[in-house]
């Protein structure tokens, strides 16, 4: 289950790559459409079954996705739920909650 799974393939026409066009002799620049995932109102998260992590020295996102969803792919949805983008960004005793259904997750992220 990829978060790009639904992703559409676009154009980018954007003059921001007109250089890389050019350079590279390309007609355009083909990229999948970024995804909107929502943040889920208080009554979604309510309706969450979680488990609670707590952060220790050496904890990575993908180690937790394989140990919860049984797919290191998925760490992305550890660190959209907590509203963490990277790693670098969880410290040492933070606490994390993991959503454990799969399926309500998806669908309340709107995936």
């Amino acid at each position: 289950m990829s978060r790009y799974g639904n992703a559409k393939i676009v154009n980018n026409d954007s003059n921001f790559y007109s250089s890389l066009v050019e350079s590279r002799d390309l007609k355009s620049i083909k990229q999948m459409q970024t995804i909107l995932i929502k943040n889920p109102e208080i009554f979604e998260r309510i309706n969450l079954k979680t488990d609670t992590h707590i952060w220790k020295y050496g904890d990575r996102f993908y180690n937790l996705a394989n140990q919860y969803y049984n797919d290191p792919k998925l760490w992305w949805i550890i660190a959209w739920y907590n509203g963490y983008p990277t790693e670098a960004n969880v410290k040492i005793g933070d606490t994390l909650d993991i959503p454990l259904n799969l399926e309500q997750i998806v669908r309340v992220l709107g995936v």
